[in-house]
């Protein structure tokens, strides 16, 4: 029942991928990310309308700094994958998440998972050992790397966060709050320097329903599950139930893009399904509904 919803969750997310491949052609990855996050913000807020006087100070904090990592985690994301290819940058992100099921456990069996989950992850993106990207790394690829550390850092953080916002009740209604207060922080440095170069962008209606769309397909509907999921199992087994994102990709590849998975992909893939395995045994609660 969990990973189906992170399956379901992931192809939401790479269809929205799509828009935001569109907008990468008139806006700048930072600023398509804002977008992201704002457009799901606003969807969450009009379709939940959640009461003020159910906010206090301490939860509206909370909150707010959950949304901000988020949407600064989609910016530095979109920024790395604009100067280095796509599986790489999603094997570096991985290791967010990844660290924090080590960082979180005390039993071998759990670092035995992780491992595998990480080692599945290179596998699936298609990653070298040495770290080779195909054509040489350079100064341009040093940025995306970078990125690509920062925001696997931030998602650590999202895990982190997300689960005390689930905790504290109303998860769903925090992550629209939170996405909301995110992007009104990160709006400068989100939306700044296009409106400086290019502010004829955002006159085109076209750009504010894809942001929507973005922020409903890549947003709205994975981040939702991910809170359903968030109250249902700990931190360290979510963290490692993302790596399903990656294989779910490279199914939506084989079937809508035809890009048919080699023996490393095959690989991968296998370590992953037997990463989840190790741990779920441990982690499942009676009212898991698994």
């Amino acid at each position: 029942m969990i990973p189906a919803m992170f399956v379901i969750g992931a192809i939401s997310q790479y269809v929205g991928a799509s828009l935001g491949v569109g907008l990468f052609e008139q806006l700048s990855p930072v600023a398509v990310a804002w977008l992201r996050g704002a457009g799901a913000g606003l969807i969450l807020l009009i379709a939940l309308r959640p009461r003020r006087a159910d906010w206090t100070r301490a939860r509206l904090r909370s909150a707010a700094l959950f949304g901000t990592v988020t949407v600064a985690m989609n910016m530095a994301f979109y920024e790395a994958i604009d100067h280095i290819d796509l599986g790489t940058a999603v094997a570096i992100e991985f290791l967010g998440p990844i660290a924090v099921a080590v960082a979180g456990s005390r039993r071998a069996v759990d670092l035995l998972a992780a491992a595998a989950a990480l080692a599945g992850v290179v596998c699936v993106a298609g990653v070298n050992l040495d770290g080779a990207t195909g054509g040489g790394l350079g100064s341009d690829g040093a940025i995306g790397i970078a990125c690509a550390l920062l925001a696997a850092a931030l998602w650590a953080g999202y895990i982190v966060l997300g689960k005390r916002v689930a905790d504290a009740g109303g998860g769903i209604e925090g992550l629209g709050v939170g996405l909301a207060a995110g992007a009104l922080v990160l709006a400068l440095p989100g939306l700044g320097p296009d409106l400086a170069t290019r502010p004829d962008a955002f006159l085109s209606w076209e750009v504010w329903v894809l942001g929507l769309g973005l922020g409903l397909l890549s947003s709205v509907v994975p981040y939702v599950l991910d809170q359903v999921v968030l109250t249902r199992v700990g931190r360290e087994r979510f963290a490692l139930l993302l790596a399903l994102l990656p294989v779910t990709a490279t199914g939506v590849g084989a079937v809508m893009l035809g890009q048919r998975p080699g023996w490393l992909e095959a690989v991968g893939i296998a370590l992953v399904v037997f990463a989840i395995a190790l741990t779920s045994r441990r982690t499942a609660t009676p009212d898991s509904g698994c």
